[in-house]
């Protein structure tokens, strides 16, 4: 069947360049759809799924209706008080040309198959039509967290809204002013490697999409476009006028969002053309006319004005002739000037058939579009709301890398990637309950006050249906509650104390219980959680975080499936995470961990005497995941357990335990000792190809993974991590002589191989033989280090650095052990 009133049809080549800037090579006459431009143009979804986003986005279905849920179109924004909003000469000039108004658009150019003559008339008509919808505008009822000044749209301050702009997520989607200045972050051990990467060995790793910049969805010229207060207005509830969702409500208070738009229209106001005051809207019959011209032309079927419907019904999406001359998937965006589809003529085209111009990418996807094929309908309602362009889900989407510094952390705490950024949502229907992703998605979830970015609302509409789609799609257990499974070996008070006793482990340092904290505290309220977050998920989480949670900062607190608390419940490892279970289901009746109760009493200086003291906390030189480890022999070390280095050493006094206790969001913690050195950094055990071979960064690329530590009799740590082909445990202790010995066993994890592996004794910017040790060098930090088993050791220098390195060869599943000495 010929489409009498064509299928709204598809998008763009790349509309932005660099860093999401407009590209100068950018076609300006194509719509933007973001989830399509990020995915669907380099195929990282199936070309059916691309044809059926881009349907749905470009309102196809609006017109052309479908039986699938899927297809339901995003439809236009409604405009039953556009007049007050958008200013009329805006109107009209966009109605004569969309694209040109408003890059990107999704908006297609309904004027013209008219004849020229003709179009300004229509223009005219309807801006005329649409300029006389006018509503006032809701009343913002002050509250004690709401502050809201008399015309407080005036009163906008547009250095905090640029600062809002930036930290709030706006960027998330639109462009961010590149003299913003951010803080500077530590790049994520992948952001490093793909720096590195060439595309071809990005492709051949599957990180094409990871590196690729995001673009960003164009905004139009808001100065020509909008008043102080019509943009105030929508910023503070953009649902009202775009039902969609697709601009999402970031829940801004009044004085929040008249400084965002304060900032937006100083920043374009040099950009806006000085529009002469047009007195001439239209009188009674010209707005007339726009209003029969608003239903002949079918912008009706998009856009909601009280009292107006579609007069007639055109072809279904499913029953059109997609190689129809006169579809309008024959457009092409290749020659951006054109004006007209190819093989149309004026005289086939019918008044009011849409124009969009198109790419051959879109056109593909449309074509690649089947009616009833089988879909991921959780990922397509992800697409078509960009829930992607925060949120990773099975090795897709996420935060792009481009963007990663504009998301921070209040008072700018380096916590890395995980406590900065939106979650990855892998898994999340098997994480969350129903309860609390509908919490979560209507805006009543955040857990994360140490995030600058906010979670978006969006309309019910648009997310009623996701946490069931995603339960389904992720799949849950009917295990039993954990705690339930284990009450019949112990006393229910008894395991709920004990699981009290187990929070102070480790929990208390970086957790919240009902509000309060040990002030340096930075991640989630644990109350609730129970209720939060599945019990089948949060047993296997606590067992093995690791292996849920690739490159989480929490600890295992279960190594190799065993306890390091063997005191509490004899070790029993399902005992004590049904304990610690119990006790956050109970958490609001009972009393909060002891640390947290007692702490503020206590000298916060911590003094090892009869044991040593192992300490979870942020330090400078150990970083975000520090393991400080103090002595009674007053010989303290430092050890960095994201990058598997020992990092520092002093001698002395060992923590003030004030910082990372008590002061929330605190600077990381500083030795209190005397005699303090930086020790050779990076990982000390790696697989090289030869010793020309470059040394692994950080422990990610040379392969390995922490795996927690144990504590021996006398409290000391043995650290343990997984390299390729090898596991290695690591004990560091003191020497007797004021320095530091390490014992490093290495066993290969099959008993058949071997594994050829060099260790790095030593580096700096210069080395040294040092005449006390056989075989040992001194680094410019004073440092030296020295090897008691006979090892045929090299020196070598790769970009200004000195290394010593000697080869290590580990036969089936026979240790090898390995004893270095520090001193300094």
């Amino acid at each position: 069947m010929t489409c009498l009133r064509p299928t709204i049809c598809f998008i763009a080549t790349l509309l932005l360049g660099a860093s999401g800037q407009a590209s100068n090579d950018a076609a300006p006459n194509v719509p933007f759809v973001p989830a399509f431009d990020r995915f669907g143009l380099h195929a990282d979804i199936d070309p059916s799924t691309a044809g059926r986003l881009l349907i749905s986005e470009l309102s196809c279905t609006a017109c052309h209706k479908s039986k699938e849920v899927l297809l339901d179109p995003k439809r236009g924004p409604v405009l039953d008080a556009v007049g007050s909003r958008v200013r009329f000469e805006w109107i009209r000039d966009y109605l004569l040309n969309p694209a040109e108004q408003k890059p990107g658009t999704t908006m297609p150019d309904m004027l013209s198959a008219l004849p020229p003559a003709q179009r300004s008339d229509a223009a005219a008509s309807l801006a005329a039509f649409l300029a006389s919808l006018t509503q006032p505008f809701p009343e913002i009822k002050a509250t004690g967290a709401n502050p809201v000044p008399m015309e407080f749209w005036k009163k906008g301050n547009a250095q905090h809204g640029r600062q809002l702009f930036h930290q709030i997520g706006c960027v998330a989607c639109h462009e961010p002013d590149g003299s913003y200045d951010v803080v500077a972050i530590q790049p994520s051990p992948l952001d490093q490697l793909l720096e590195q990467l060439e595309p071809d060995e990005l492709r051949e790793m599957g990180l094409s999409s990871a590196a690729r910049r995001v673009n960003s969805v164009p905004l139009p010229v808001v100065a020509q476009k909008y008043t102080n207060e019509s943009l105030t207005h929508f910023l503070l509830n953009p649902q009202q006028v775009r039902p969609s969702g697709r601009m999402p409500n970031l829940s801004l208070l009044a004085v929040d969002a008249a400084d965002i738009a304060e900032w937006l229209m100083t920043r374009d106001q040099a950009l806006a053309v000085p529009q002469p005051a047009d007195n001439a809207r239209g009188d009674d019959a010209g707005i007339q006319s726009g209003r029969q011209l608003f239903v002949q032309l079918g912008c009706v079927n998009c856009h909601d004005v009280k009292g107006l419907k579609p007069e007639a019904s055109v072809a279904s999406l499913e029953s059109l002739n997609l190689s129809s001359p006169l579809s309008c998937i024959q457009a092409t965006a290749d020659d951006s000037s054109i004006r007209e589809p190819a093989n149309q003529t004026q005289a086939t085209r019918k008044a009011g058939q849409p124009l969009f111009e198109l790419s051959s990418a879109q056109e593909s996807a449309l074509r690649s579009f089947s009616s009833g094929e089988l879909q991921d309908e959780t990922e397509m309602r992800l697409l078509q709301s960009n829930c992607y362009a925060c949120h990773e889900r099975n090795s897709m989407g996420g935060v792009g890398r481009f963007r990663k510094p504009y998301f921070e952390t209040v008072g700018h705490v380096d916590i890395g990637d995980e406590g900065r950024l939106p979650p990855a949502l892998t898994g999340v229907g098997r994480r969350l309950t129903v309860a609390a992703l509908n919490s979560v998605l209507t805006g009543k979830g955040n857990i994360r006050p140490h995030m600058t970015i906010r979670m978006p609302v969006f309309p019910a509409s648009v997310t009623k249906s996701l946490p069931a789609l995603i339960t389904m799609s992720d799949g849950q257990s009917a295990r039993p509650l954990p705690a339930d499974a284990v009450f019949a070996k112990g006393d229910r008070n008894a395991l709920i104390e004990a699981g009290r006793q187990l929070m102070d482990t480790g929990c208390v340092q970086c957790h919240a219980f009902r509000g309060e904290t040990l002030p340096g505290t930075v991640g989630v309220d644990l109350e609730g959680a129970t209720k939060r977050v599945n019990a089948e998920w949060l047993h296997d989480f606590l067992k093995d975080p690791g292996a849920l949670k690739p490159r989480t900062r929490m600890p295992t607190f279960f190594p190799n499936g065993r306890s390091q608390n063997s005191e509490v419940l004899d070790g029993d490892v399902e005992l004590q995470i049904a304990a610690m279970y119990a006790y956050l289901n109970d958490l609001p009746n009972q009393p909060l961990p002891a640390k947290i109760q007692e702490a503020r009493a206590q000298d916060y200086e911590l003094t090892p005497k009869d044991r040593p003291i192992v300490i979870r906390t942020f330090m400078p030189a150990a970083g975000m995941h520090a393991i400080a480890v103090g002595f009674p022999q007053h010989v303290h070390f430092a050890f960095d357990a994201e990058n598997l280095s020992l990092a520092q050493a002093w001698r002395g006094r060992f923590l003030d335990a004030e910082g990372t206790w008590f002061v929330r969001f605190a600077p990381p913690a500083d030795p209190l000792g005397e005699h303090q050195v930086l020790l050779p950094p990076g990982i000390v055990v790696s697989e090289l190809k030869d010793m020309n071979s470059q040394w692994p960064d950080n422990a990610e690329k040379a392969g390995a993974t922490f795996q927690g530590y144990r504590l021996n009799k006398d409290g000391t740590p043995t650290f343990l991590y997984r390299l390729k082909t090898c596991n290695l445990e690591d004990r560091i202790e003191p020497d007797g002589d004021g320095g530091l010995r390490r014992t490093m066993t290495l066993t290969q994890s099959s008993s058949t191989e071997s594994s050829s592996l060099w260790l790095r004794m030593n580096q700096g910017l210069k080395l040294e033989p040092d005449a006390r040790s056989d075989g040992a060098y001194i680094n410019d930090q004073g440092v030296t280090v020295s090897v008691e088993e006979s090892l045929s050791s090299e020196i070598r220098t790769r970009e200004g650095t000195v290394e010593q390195i000697a080869p290590i060869t580990v036969h089936g599943q026979r240790p090898v052990t390995i004893h270095l000495r520090y001193r300094w």
